[in-house]
């Protein structure tokens, strides 16, 4: 017997959100139920009776939840998928599942509630008002860099002179902390060196030390920060009996041609300083990359206005959950606390979370509408830049992101990166940042 047409309404419960109700003849689901028993009768073993010959009231004592329960997963299945190819119905997740079971003589009815991806229809992408940096490497900025790699190759000294402990030096200590009055071994240490301004301790704790001389104590009362990892000292003020029992100077090594000898490929003081320059420059233009993008997203997300799936923004959030336990187990956190603090945090991601998500699908709007693709020539150029970049084979790197079905992720990304690109050449920018751009002493 064929099965008779069911009838299907959809309802739009918001932008992305959709409730399909199905009403399926008794016909179709006596059909699929009595398919069922055939196949279960095949397989049943019920004594007295050989395989495929057991009556139908035989099986439905012994069979009928599980005939049932297989029959409405079969019927939901069928006509929930015919419906979304049928209709064009973009669903995003697995839909929510209503059901009452089913009923001799009667109508199967169920429905599905489904987010779906939005259909985005850029506007205003065009033209948009931008802010832009001027790339400018300064003197100012080369001095800094260059000051900040003698901290790399500075020596350590006993102070020689009477005085206190002052910002820059480093101290060894003795401490142990109190909450309430309770001695805490997570906060004891011996002999623990600590450069003063370094703001690794606790806020607070440092600068209390200032003026401290070798062999003097204090007892140094700080807050914890409310979103402090361990629960117990989070927004706690704790009280810290601190021993300084040595203090030591930094000695920075001077900036002259006896510097260079810390490198290797340098034959003047000059070639380091151009070289230097040279990376403030590309760390610039990555920098300015990256602040362009975020005004053009802000732009387009101010203009378009349009909801997302929760799904898409959950995602999100867990990911950049993941990202943050990632970078705080690599810091020397206990992975099971480090998990526990971005969990936490979920809520706080929501509003970034949004933002990702709106803006991918704008940025994919875009490029539909403009005819921007990402071509396979240019996913294998990404990946032999990646290759490079990461000391790896190409070959290698090639069929891992295959086989971790990583090749649509990158060309996504340059898909991305060419919409942004092509946003830039469209906008109306301004530039901002004083002077010009200096040139290296070497070429002066």
């Amino acid at each position: 017997m064929n099965d008779i047409r069911v009838a299907v309404q959809i309802e739009d419960i918001s932008t992305v959100k959709k409730k399909l109700s199905f009403d399926v003849p008794w016909t179709n689901v006596k059909n699929e139920l009595d398919a069922v028993y055939r196949k279960v009768g095949k397989k049943a073993r019920i004594k007295g009776f050989r395989p495929g010959r057991i009556p139908r009231g035989i099986l439905e004592k012994h069979y009928r939840e599980e005939a049932e329960e297989e029959t409405v997963s079969n019927l939901v299945n069928r006509y929930y998928w015919e419906t979304l190819q049928e209709k064009e119905i973009a669903a995003v997740v697995q839909p929510q599942i209503e059901q009452k079971g089913i009923e001799a003589d009667k109508n199967f009815t169920f429905s599905a509630t489904v987010e779906v991806e939005p259909v985005i229809d850029p506007v205003d992408y065009l033209g948009l008002d931008l802010e832009k940096e001027e790339l400018v490497v300064t003197d100012d900025d080369l001095e800094t860099r260059m000051n900040e790699m003698r901290q790399m190759f500075a020596t350590m000294d006993e102070l020689h002179e009477e005085r206190g402990v002052i910002e820059g030096d480093f101290v060894t200590l003795d401490f142990v902390g109190s909450l309430e009055g309770e001695r805490l071994k997570e906060l004891q240490s011996e002999d623990y060196l600590l450069e003063i301004g370094s703001k690794t301790f606790v806020p607070g704790f440092e600068e209390q030390l200032v003026g401290l001389k070798q062999g003097e104590r204090k007892t140094v009362v700080v807050k914890f920060p409310d979103q402090y990892p361990t629960a117990r000292l989070a927004g706690k003020e704790v009280e810290f009996d601190v021993h300084v029992k040595a203090i030591r100077i930094k000695i920075l090594p001077e900036i002259d041609e006896k510097f260079i000898k810390n490198f290797e490929h340098y034959e003047s003081l000059e070639d380091l300083k151009s070289d230097v320059r040279k990376n403030l420059e590309a760390e610039k233009i990555r920098k300015i990359a990256s602040a362009t993008q975020r005004r053009i997203s802000d732009r387009l997300l101010e203009k378009n206005t349009f909801e997302v799936p929760e799904s898409f923004v959950e995602r999100q959030i867990y990911y950049m959950m993941l990202d943050m336990q990632r970078r705080m187990v690599s810091g020397g956190m206990d992975p099971k606390k480090a998990a526990e603090f971005s969990f936490k945090l979920h809520d706080q991601f929501r509003e970034e979370a949004t933002k990702i998500v709106k803006t991918a699908l704008l940025l994919r709007g875009i490029a539909r509408k403009e005819g921007l693709i990402a071509g396979d020539d240019e996913v294998e150029n990404e990946i032999r830049e990646m290759a490079v970049k990461r000391a790896q084979d190409y070959e290698t790197l090639k069929k891992s992101s295959e086989k971790d079905n990583l090749m649509e992720e990158i060309r996504s990304e340059i898909l991305n990166r060419k919409t942004y690109e092509f946003l830039e050449t469209k906008a109306l920018i301004t530039l901002t940042g004083k002077g010009t751009k200096e040139m290296p002493e070497a070429s002066k």
